[in-house]
């Protein structure tokens, strides 16, 4: 037996037609949602993300605006197009691209974008409220991975995780996602003595670390659920190929359930982000009533 190939395409299809119908809803009542996309330079490197986030952002209803500035903009003055982007309520989700000139780092642009406009999740208060099962603006790749086993008919209560991979935007935030579903999670992470005794007692295994072919069929307990969140570029006899953390080919003869790359995890995040983004105009609608209505 071989493992079941999840088709996130059709899980990121699902998420994107719910937060289509709610940006209807929105739309109807005067809040069409709208995100402001910002990369820096030479976009080459983020063309392809962000063509893709356009035509997504346009199947889920939402307005997708794309800007570029020079290479040589600096920090105080990308800030300060942030804080505009953060007072304009026009605007309802702002997204980072990556990567940024050396003399922009990312994360200070991300404690800048407002909280309630932090469709990517990334902001240290989105980030923190994992912490309190709080998903209500969640970072996007890891609220993926997390929908995606939900979509499998396990029982998250006690479920054995192991999460390979301990970012603060992937790795740490599903651990706390899954023992807030009442799992128990074992991550590892480059200190780790041996990954492979972890990952074989787990019934679903996670991993985000950025190595093409990190996890092999022998590293997986028989029927387990492997989330691979990996994107890598390696050369192929074709031309490069883009590929996962793990050996599919290995892993798919052992594992129960496994994810593709790519058509697993990365387009639900991008549906995750629509979901956000959708998620963010309808608080900020909230937000400006009650203002307006204390204010009257």
């Amino acid at each position: 037996m071989t493992a079941t190939v999840i088709d996130g395409r059709a899980i990121a299809a699902d998420i994107r037609a719910a937060a289509a119908a709610e940006a209807s809803r929105l739309a109807e009542a005067g809040w069409a949602p709208r995100l402001v996309s910002i990369s820096v330079g030479d976009v080459a490197a983020a063309e392809l993300y962000v063509r893709n986030q356009q035509r997504q952002a346009e199947a889920s209803g939402v307005a997708f605006e794309a800007r570029n500035y020079p290479e040589d903009i600096s920090l105080e003055q990308l800030i300060g197009v942030v804080r505009g982007l953060n007072a304009d309520p026009r605007v309802n989700g702002i997204i980072i691209q990556r990567p940024l000139p050396g003399h922009i780092p990312v994360k200070a642009l991300q404690k800048t974008v407002h909280p309630l406009k932090d469709v990517e999740g990334m902001h240290p208060a989105s980030i923190g409220n994992i912490v309190y099962n709080d998903l209500t603006l969640g970072p996007c790749t890891a609220v993926a991975a997390v929908e995606i086993l939900k979509t499998l008919p396990l029982k998250l209560e006690g479920l054995d995780v192991t999460v390979i991979g301990h970012s603060e935007i992937v790795g740490k935030p599903i651990a706390f996602l899954m023992m807030g579903l009442g799992a128990t999670v074992t991550v590892c992470h480059h200190m780790t003595r041996q990954v492979s005794v972890h990952s074989r007692r787990a019934d679903a295994v996670f991993v985000a670390v950025g190595k093409p072919g990190l996890v092999t069929g022998e590293m997986l307990k028989p029927g387990a659920a492997l989330i691979d969140i990996g994107i890598n570029q390696v050369d192929g006899p074709d031309g490069p190929r883009v590929v996962g953390d793990a050996d599919f080919e290995s892993c798919r003869e052992v594992a129960g359930w496994i994810t593709p790359v790519p058509g697993g995890v990365g387009p639900v995040t991008v549906s995750i982000l629509m979901k956000n983004a959708v998620m963010a105009t309808r608080l900020q609608m909230e937000h400006y009533t009650a203002s307006f209505a204390a204010a009257e």
